[in-house]
């Protein structure tokens, strides 16, 4: 196993989904992934405002890309494919000053 390939990842987590039968527990139901990564969103923010240290923050995020890569599973989506389709779309985008802050969005007028 590779640690640096997204295949390898994405079998780690399919293995934990099987480890704990989430498919058939209802651990992939779309909703309540969605609530999980909310819920881990919260913890990143948490982290931040209360000045954690660098390693609780890395966890969390760590946290949350398991379970976008659990709920790429679940709903039987190619994160990678769509991942590297989406940079394609991002490197044409032109980037904005809003508020002081730079930001590279789908601006319409």
């Amino acid at each position: 196993m590779n640690p640096d390939r997204y295949a390898d990842m994405l079998a780690a987590v399919q293995s934990f989904h099987d480890q704990h039968g989430l498919r058939e527990s209802g651990g992939e139901d779309l909703p309540y992934r969605v609530a999980l990564m909310a819920e881990e969103l919260g913890e990143i923010s948490g982290c931040i405002t209360k000045g954690k240290p660098d390693s609780a923050l890395a966890e969390e995020c760590a946290d949350l890309l398991i379970l976008l890569i659990g709920t790429a599973i679940a709903a039987d989506l190619d994160l990678h494919a769509a991942f590297w389709a989406k940079m394609e779309k991002l490197k044409s985008r032109r980037s904005r000053m809003i508020d002081g802050r730079i930001r590279v969005s789908e601006f319409r007028s």
